[in-house]
């Protein structure tokens, strides 16, 4: 009966996390990010942030847009998690399935365990 209980606010949570998420995510196109993105140099990682993908040669313009995006990332986070008494990591975690899940194909991801794929 408890497994149900969470489950249920699991999913009740993540449903809150994502639709609350969506319009930042939307807001935040950012046409550096987006280019990078397109050439598998940046992509979405499981812990909510983006990253540079592992051999890929990013510009120092590129980096300091991902800190840019990531310290909004945070922000958002931490704002999210405060007002459902969650942790910024597990908020980070939930929208991240769901940046991952809307990665174009041909986009670089990060899985949990470390490896960089591209979507196709």
């Amino acid at each position: 009966m408890l497994s149900i209980r969470f489950k249920n606010y699991g999913r009740a949570l993540a449903a809150f996390i994502f639709a609350a998420f969506a319009p930042l995510a939307g807001a935040a196109a950012n046409p550096v990010i987006d280019q990078a993105k397109a050439q598998c140099v940046v992509g979405e990682q499981a812990d909510g942030y983006l990253g540079v993908v592992s051999g890929a040669n990013a510009s120092d313009a590129v980096r300091r847009e991902i800190r840019d995006v990531n310290q909004q990332r945070k922000a958002a986070y931490a704002n999210l998690a405060q007002r459902n008494g969650v942790s910024v990591e597990v908020t980070a975690a939930l929208t991240a399935e769901k940046l991952i899940a809307q990665a174009r194909p041909g986009h670089c991801v990060r899985n949990a365990q470390g490896a960089w794929t591209v979507i196709q």
